[in-house]
């Protein structure tokens, strides 16, 4: 029997269907964040971003009456999100826009007691201040230049903290290839990072 969560989704997903706008307008309120969030980690450009997170949210409403209920809304938001993100990635690398002096500064991606174990209480140690700025500055260039397909994966599982079966939902991958991937995706993101930080060191 369906919980009062599933209930609750599924009258809302029916008034979407609908094409009531307070509805999409509570859609919006609910997921922009997390869209734009997971557009601004996938492609590393806040224009493209904002543009991209505009798109995902009309194609939302353009396709709602598909959704079928065979996951959680959030899941399919993903999906759509992922499927919109890559086809402007394969668009961008064609055009050669893409490089490392376009991706966002750290500021703009993450507070700084978020950058791997440097808090602000180690504002009085600048060194290691600056060696965790360094640090998840060389995260980001390096996720930013993994395949989209090995991004994808990453970045759903280590940075927005999904599960298994829900990358296998986004993706259209089973489980097993989906951590296979995952596995290899963060050992090129480890030798990445400890090359591209080795270089700075030196």
């Amino acid at each position: 029997m369906p919980n009062a969560e599933d209930q609750s989704e599924r009258k809302f997903i029916e008034r979407l269907a609908r094409r009531d706008e307070r509805a999409f307008n509570e859609l919006v309120e609910l997921y922009e964040a997390r869209v734009f969030r997971l557009l601004l980690r996938m492609l590393g450009r806040r224009d493209e971003a904002e543009d991209m997170a505009q798109e995902v949210f009309v194609q939302i409403f353009k396709a709602i009456t598909t959704f079928r209920g065979d996951s959680k809304l959030s899941t399919w938001i993903y999906r759509v999100s992922v499927n919109l993100c890559k086809n402007r990635m394969k668009y961008l690398a064609r055009r050669h826009t893409e490089g490392e002096d376009e991706l966002e500064p750290v500021a703009e991606r993450a507070t700084l007691d978020e950058a791997k174990g440097v808090t602000f209480g180690d504002v009085a140690q600048p060194d290691r201040l600056l060696e965790g700025y360094q640090l998840e500055r060389a995260v980001q260039l390096c996720i930013a230049e993994l395949e989209p397909d090995f991004r994808e994966v990453l970045i759903l599982r280590d940075l927005e903290d999904l599960s298994y079966e829900e990358l296998s939902e986004i993706t259209g991958l089973p489980e097993g290839t989906v951590k296979s991937r995952l596995h290899r995706a963060r050992g090129m993101l480890k030798l990445s990072v400890e090359r591209k930080m080795g270089e700075k060191i030196s």
